[in-house]
């Protein structure tokens, strides 16, 4: 039996980010955050940073995402994620916040 509730929200915030080949801010901190999920509709590879640090497309990320890749934000983390994208392709990232 776990001793643990499960975590439950009933507001989600849906916004659009434009791809961009410039560091640019994904998710903002939000410390009443639940979950988050990302996806990569642009055709260029999404770089996301998971520390809100620049991100860069070399060694300054944690997950790329493919086109179509969809991507869940851990677990517990409410600090700001920050992407770049390999090129600026006209695509964009569907971004969901549960709070």
């Amino acid at each position: 039996m776990s001793e643990y509730a499960p975590i439950k929200s009933n507001t989600c915030t849906f916004s659009t980010v434009g791809d961009s080949a410039s560091s640019t801010s994904i998710l903002a901190e939000n410390k009443r955050r639940k979950g988050a999920s990302i996806v990569n509709t642009s055709t260029a590879i999404l770089y996301l940073r998971m520390d809100g640090g620049t991100a860069t497309a070399t060694t300054g990320y944690n997950v790329p995402l493919i086109q179509g890749g969809y991507f869940e934000v851990p677990f517990g983390y409410t600090g700001a994620i920050t992407g770049i994208w390999a090129s600026d392709a006209g695509g964009a990232a569907n971004v969901a916040e549960y709070t």
